[in-house]
């Protein structure tokens, strides 16, 4: 989303916003009337691009019909957990994070209170991980990682050295990195990798401000340890990976109704607030997905 406020987003995958556009985003809806063959009132349906407004016309084929008893109901879900989120989680621990159960391996998770990041942690011990730690900019949101979604420990980046805090919470080192964030903290976590650990690239929201390449170089020390240290760190895209949706989207359907997956959302109401939700999500105000409930038919 961030990247969506750029003239040039950086990627073939999502496009800018126009001005004098309506804004869009991931969202959900009921189809109220359907001329297109595989839609029906009625109908649930998720979008990437959808427009933030009440009521709109959209191309059915740019629509994903998605079944309700998948999330119990909680049709939001299919916008974080249980839908582009969670498959970022799932399969880029499966594809990057080279994790086997019995391992003793130690994760790290920046971002971890985010809508990515909460899920990485849980899906990280669902995996095989022997310690999960997560880095985030609350004692609030710490808490939380720690009481509801089972990390073995969180460090709030805004207190304390964070180098420091890892070396005490990861005393053997740290064999898998779920990235969201990039920069300072990046260059801490990766000082303390283990030989022949992985780096699964998720985020760098620290340097889209910056014009730099994706994904942003690293300090020359910090690459020289990556180096040394044989440290996987290639760019991961999850609509790569489409193959897998269907039964990634299952897997977490599956961890939630077992209560093995927790979903956390920060929740506001009202296609008003819209511009305020946006900008506390940027500013670190969510725990778990942002949503907005635009009305009572319409979630985005």
């Amino acid at each position: 989303m961030r990247c969506r406020m750029n003239e040039d987003t950086g990627t073939d995958y999502i496009r800018a916003w126009q001005l004098s556009q309506v804004v869009d985003g991931g969202g959900i809806g009921i189809v109220e009337e359907s001329k297109h063959i595989n839609f029906t009132k009625g109908d649930f349906v998720i979008s990437l691009y959808w427009p933030w407004q009440t009521k709109v016309i959209l191309d059915g084929n740019s629509l994903e019909k998605v079944d309700p008893q998948l999330v119990d109901g909680n049709l939001s879900y299919f916008l974080g957990a249980i839908g582009m989120p969670g498959l970022t989680s799932l399969i880029g621990i499966q594809e990057k994070g080279h994790i086997t159960g019995g391992s003793n391996q130690t994760m790290v998770v920046s971002g971890a209170a985010g809508a990515c990041g909460s899920l990485a942690g849980q899906i990280g011990h669902l995996m095989g991980c022997s310690r999960v730690v997560g880095i985030c900019g609350t004692q609030e949101k710490c808490l939380f990682l720690t009481s509801e979604l089972g990390f073995d420990a969180a460090v709030n980046y805004k207190k304390g050295n964070v180098a420091e805090q890892l070396r005490e919470l990861c005393p053997a080192g740290v064999d898998v990195y779920f990235d969201n964030v990039g920069g300072d903290i990046s260059d801490a976590v990766i000082s303390q990798m283990n030989q022949n650990s992985h780096i699964i690239l998720c985020g760098q929201i620290s340097q889209y401000n910056k014009d730099v390449p994706y994904p942003p170089p690293l300090p020359p020390a910090v690459e020289a340890i990556q180096k040394e240290r044989n440290i996987t760190r290639e760019r991961f895209l999850v609509l790569n990976y489409k193959d897998k949706f269907e039964s990634g989207i299952l897997q977490l359907s599956q961890w939630f109704k077992e209560g093995k997956l927790k979903i956390k959302e920060t929740v506001i109401n009202g296609l008003e607030n819209m511009g305020a939700a946006f900008q506390s999500m940027m500013t670190g105000g969510n725990i778990g997905k942002q949503i907005v409930c635009i009305s009572e038919e319409t979630s985005v």
